[in-house]
């Protein structure tokens, strides 16, 4: 975002404490504001909190708070005020006239950090859309406010002179084609996904930065070029899907998406929809846990709150705990392997741990899929596509004027097929 030799921007982060809600929890979140910050180039200076019965609706945190936050940052060089929870373009507005700083919230911060990290002309579709979605509101009787944000953090450079140029309906023709680049993007992984038969397909999902896309790195070494490794929020936006050998010789395809993160916002998960499409698709995901965290069971929280956002959460989940070879006190492993028995312990950064994973996802798979044996007239073309369109064909002969075919089937479709099962 910024050149190697310019100045960083400086931002001033706000937290809000509402009713019922720990302080600590606030803290936390705030916290991972600053990364989501640092990700974008920017360098924090100084934080603020504040209890509140109710949101202001004019100023979110009142006219009166919005005024001690201008005086504390008077004189600091604090260019940006970003705020962890979503605004509404009047309270933007409003802020930014006590404040007279540039004002942000969560989810433009976000917007920012995916629009730096999208490489691929998918991702950058699903940028552009959530991003457009995210300032359509923001258009109207603001052009004064908008001409504040022109570059930095919340809205790259030249997006500012693109609002000030376009009205709602161009904004909104745009998005429109934009749904229909992405719907098309669907239909191409729907053919792949056909293509991939009745593989078994697990998924990685996790916070990000819990090492997910080193994880994916270490289990398939052979499959060729590694995907990004960063110490940054959000380094990868695409979803990477890759043979992986498990036991007994079978192969199934394993998936790595974007990491989850505390109120990850509903712009994201809609236009993000085909990208988070290896989550929906998945037999079984793989929740990778950075147990080096001091709060890696909020971390589970999260995820879980993004699964459900989703409707996936009846998905089966296993969860990794990875980084252990970064945990001093073996207490917060044993008491994980307490609270969770199933889960799977390593190191995907030094390679401990792997055989057991393979070892987890290939019981996973062999109890969802079975193989089967089938003998049918030559003739039988119709119940021998079947057999070719339901499952994975591992094998097949011919004797006389009968063909035999071992096929891999899911129990669903193996139960579809009962009748021609031979064994």
């Amino acid at each position: 975002m910024y050149p190697t030799d310019s100045k960083k921007e400086r931002v001033f982060l706000t937290g809000i404490i509402p009713p019922g809600v720990l302080r600590e929890e606030v803290e936390e979140s705030v916290d991972e504001l600053a990364l989501l910050a640092e990700s974008a180039g920017a360098e924090v200076h100084g934080r603020f909190y504040q209890s509140l019965k109710g949101y202001d609706p004019a100023y979110f945190i009142g006219k009166g708070k919005a005024a001690q936050i201008a005086e504390k940052i008077q004189g600091s060089g604090v260019d940006t005020v970003i705020f962890d929870d979503d605004l509404t373009p009047a309270q933007v507005k409003n802020l930014g006239t006590i404040i007279d700083k540039k004002i942000i919230d969560r989810t433009g911060l976000i917007l920012e950090i995916f629009a730096q990290n999208a490489r691929t002309k998918e991702a950058k579709t699903q940028v552009e859309l959530a991003k457009l979605q995210y300032i359509l509101p923001r258009l109207t009787r603001q052009w004064k406010h908008l001409e504040r944000q022109v570059g930095g953090i919340g809205v790259r450079a030249g997006m500012g002179e693109t609002q000030l140029e376009v009205d709602r309906r161009l904004v909104r023709t745009r998005i429109k084609k934009l749904k229909e680049v992405l719907k098309s993007i669907d239909n191409q992984r729907a053919v792949r996904r056909k293509r991939r038969g009745q593989l078994f397909k697990a998924t990685l999902i996790g916070y990000t930065n819990a090492g997910k896309s080193t994880l994916f790195n270490a289990l398939t070494p052979l499959s060729g070029t590694e995907i990004l490794v960063a110490d940054r929020l959000f380094a990868t936006l695409d979803s990477t899907v890759r043979r992986l050998q498990l036991e007994d010789h079978q192969v199934m395809l394993l998936a790595d998406t974007v990491g989850f993160i505390r109120k990850l916002p509903h712009s994201l998960i809609a236009s993000f929809r085909s990208t988070f499409g290896v989550v929906q698709d998945a037999d079984l995901l793989l929740n990778v846990v950075d147990i080096s965290h001091s709060n890696y069971e909020e971390h589970i929280k999260a995820v879980k709150n993004v699964l459900k956002e989703m409707n996936l959460d009846t998905k089966p989940v296993i969860n990794i705990f990875n980084k252990i070879d970064l945990v001093k006190n073996e207490t917060v492993i044993q008491d994980a392997k307490q609270r969770y028995p199933d889960a799977v312990f390593v190191s995907a950064l030094r390679g401990i741990g792997l055989r057991n994973v393979i070892s987890v996802v290939s019981a996973a798979a062999s109890a969802r899929f079975s193989v089967k044996e089938f003998t049918l007239p030559i003739h039988d073309s119709k119940n021998i596509a079947r057999l070719f369109n339901c499952g994975e064909v591992l094998d097949q002969t011919y004797d006389g004027g009968y063909t035999s075919l071992k096929v891999r089937l899911s129990l669903e479709n193996a139960a579809k097929l009962a009748d021609l099962i031979n064994a």
